[in-house]
């Protein structure tokens, strides 16, 4: 495993522990300035701005647990792309959770300084059925 390929491991890694700890600063520490998150069923989430108040605001109400599989990544030059299944569990204070899975493809671009962050996302997840 390559140096870039452990750092962008250990990108994904922090991303979840940060989430859990509902670290919003960590998180947008691992974002470039022009992020741009893509979802179903909804316009591009554009910037670090248009993320923090919906983090911030989930998080005064609920916990947020991630685990994810990375299936593959490749590295080009200052460019790398992941595609990873998540698992994305939201527990409201007062109610049951809500489970999401499914896949994810990342795009990651290198800064001046030689650290990998998040520059696009595509998640496709949905809710699970219950068990």
């Amino acid at each position: 495993m390559s140096d870039d390929e452990r750092a962008i491991r250990e990108l994904v890694a922090t991303w979840h522990r940060a989430t859990a700890a509902g670290d919003l600063e960590r998180i947008l520490s691992l974002m470039a300035e022009d992020v741009v998150f893509l979802t179903p069923g909804r316009p591009p989430m554009r910037g670090k701005e248009a993320f923090a108040p919906g983090f911030r605001a989930l998080i005064q109400t609920h916990r947020i647990e991630s685990t994810g599989t990375i299936e593959e990544i490749h590295i080009v030059g200052d460019w790398a792309f992941f595609w990873a299944h998540l698992t994305v569990t939201v527990t409201p204070s007062n109610g049951p959770p809500t489970r999401r899975a499914g896949n994810a493809l990342t795009v990651l671009r290198r800064q001046a300084g030689g650290a990998w962050v998040l520059a696009r996302d595509a998640n496709m997840l949905s809710a699970e059925n219950a068990a």
